[in-house]
């Protein structure tokens, strides 16, 4: 999937777009990338010296992720509906990331009611897990 597609799918953009790429997609389940360049900007603040990536974004970057796979449930342009994170569970962080990383986002829908969509999603970097959450998202009026 193109850098245009990701920006049909989802209202983010750069410096706050954590997605690169697409690998995968199928009706439940999503893998995406992004490559850590290290000049991203949380790096130069988030332990000058030891520079990691702040666990909120790896969360973040998954809830873009499943943004992207909950794409095709709106109906109207993005404009009009965005996809909005209502919920974390069970986050566990399990290793460090850092510039340079390539971090892969593997995220699968495990239930729909109505506009509310529960998912998991696993995070790794060189096939190690560095995060694994539960999250919820609705579909939200942008206006």
């Amino acid at each position: 999937m193109s850098l245009a597609e990701i920006h049909q799918a989802i209202p983010h953009r750069d410096p706050f777009l954590l997605i690169d790429e697409i690998i995968s997609r199928d009706e439940k389940r999503i893998v995406c990338a992004k490559r850590l360049s290290g000049q991203e900007f949380w790096f130069a603040g988030h332990y000058p010296g030891q520079p990691l990536m702040p666990g909120v974004l790896l969360c973040e970057a998954a809830m873009q992720a499943g943004a992207i796979l909950l794409s095709k449930f709106v109906e109207e342009p993005i404009q009009k509906k965005v996809p909005v994170a209502t919920r974390m569970n069970d986050v566990r962080f399990k290793k460090m990331v850092r510039p340079g990383d390539r971090i892969e986002l593997d995220v699968e829908l495990v239930e729909r009611l109505a506009d509310a969509f529960f998912l998991k999603a696993k995070v790794t970097v060189d096939g190690k897990l560095a995060v694994r959450l539960e999250f919820a998202c609705t579909l939200a009026s942008a206006e």
